[in-house]
């Protein structure tokens, strides 16, 4: 489904219900499974993601495939996962996902007693798991590829016969997402520490004494709306519903960052209310995006919109994602007339005054949810075409309908 979005005729303005967070979802559906508590999950969210990780927990006994599409963590919780179940399993995805490395994670895993084949190319899925109980002990990991091999991890490891000493190598990307996972996993009785670069994970089991968990809603979604905001007239006011302001999610950073762009934030209980009160108030952005790499398409695009230069590196995970999300950014502006300039961790963009913003092109996706969203929030400055526009349901389905109730309307092309 192609789109196109149209600039709104008056202020945008209303009320959002954001989605819970998918970060927070996966985890305790993880949690959860390990453990056989018997709790409820009150506003889960609606992800392709986790609907694809919630069928994999339901059926993995009775399938030996299991196809989790696009889905990056899925992959990787469920490797760590399956590999201590009983059973045969083969874990596969997209052709996407199976062209993103998985190799640290499986020879760690290996190294902790996992049986896991690789079916097709060396280091990348699909899997071939034979799970059985680990004996867990002493390992490493590099700690410069994807915070989610040290997450999937960790998480499983109370269920290690010895539990777990894991020591990081190298530089840490994403960290605020590992120290999410050991705060969650204390909530839930584990015995687990983080000193330097090791973590240790006792053995023992998962506990819960309520009959419910709440997920928080999640900070990237929030991160569309600030742009939305900073991109409108002065005086432009939005609410968000059920964001937590002392928040687990790493991307909770961009209430900060969205402060240069002239939006304050107004946390009164469990709603946020957004206002563009003033024009921007840097003339050069500057910023590390490598413990928050999911908004950085957003800010981007809030740049550029507002035709503030800015210099943002932290982005080598960026390659790794749906897409290149670098060499996509860098494609789709573009077309739009705007020139960005990149390398393997950083872009840079340097407003000339003769840039003239071109609105006339159609914008890829690359089967990126966030490629849609984040250029989405330019409809507010002029209309937007947006290529494969459902991409969106695999972290927000309901974006599009969220997007017209504040006033802002689409036509499928």
């Amino acid at each position: 489904m192609d789109l196109l979005i149209h600039t709104p005729s008056l202020p945008i303005t209303g009320n959002v219900n954001l989605p819970g967070s998918k970060s927070i979802s996966n985890r305790i559906l993880i949690i959860k499974a390990l453990s056989g508590l018997n709790f409820s999950i009150s506003n889960l969210s609606d992800s392709d993601d986790t609907r694809y990780l919630q069928d994999a927990l339901k059926g993995f006994k009775n399938s030996s495939v299991i196809n989790v599409g696009h889905a990056g963590t899925d992959m990787r919780f469920l490797t760590a996962f399956l590999a201590m179940q009983s059973g045969s399993f083969e874990l596969t995805g997209s052709e996407r996902l199976q062209s993103r490395p998985i190799k640290d994670l499986v020879e760690v895993l290996i190294k902790l007693g996992a049986n896991i084949s690789y079916t097709n190319k060396d280091g990348f899925p699909p899997l071939l798991i034979q799970g059985s109980a680990l004996d867990g002990g002493r390992v490493s990991i590099n700690g410069n590829i994807s915070s989610q091999f040290i997450t999937a991890l960790i998480l499983v490891a109370p269920y290690f016969i010895n539990g777990l000493e894991l020591t990081i190598e190298n530089d840490l990307v994403s960290k605020p997402y590992i120290q999410m996972t050991i705060e969650l996993m204390k909530e839930f009785g584990a015995d687990i520490n983080w000193v330097n670069n090791q973590i240790i994970v006792k053995p023992g089991s998962y506990t819960y004494s309520r009959k419910e968990y709440f997920v928080e809603s999640d900070w990237s979604s929030a991160s569309y709306y600030y742009s939305l905001v900073a991109l409108s007239p002065i005086g432009t006011e939005l609410c968000i519903h059920r964001l937590c302001q002392d928040s687990l999610q790493a991307d909770s950073v961009c209430h900060l960052i969205y402060q240069s762009f002239g939006v304050t934030t107004h946390f009164i209980g469990d709603v946020v209310v957004l206002k563009k009160t003033d024009s921007p108030i840097i003339s050069l952005l500057k910023f590390d995006f490598l413990n928050c790499p999911d908004i950085a398409q957003t800010v981007m695009c809030t740049s550029v919109g507002l035709k503030i230069p800015f210099v943002f590196s932290g982005l080598q995970t960026l390659k790794l994602k749906e897409t290149n999300r670098i060499i996509a950014l860098q494609h789709e502006l573009k077309k739009m007339n705007i020139d960005i300039s990149i390398n393997e961790n950083s872009m840079q963009y340097l407003v000339n005054e003769s840039d003239s913003m071109s609105n006339q092109q159609m914008i890829s996706t690359y089967d990126d949810h966030r490629m849609a969203m984040s250029f989405a929030t330019l409809s507010v400055l002029f209309p937007m075409m947006i290529e494969n526009a459902d991409v969106v349901s695999k972290s927000y389905p309901l974006f599009w309908s969220d997007m017209k109730q504040i006033g802002i309307h689409q036509t499928i092309l």
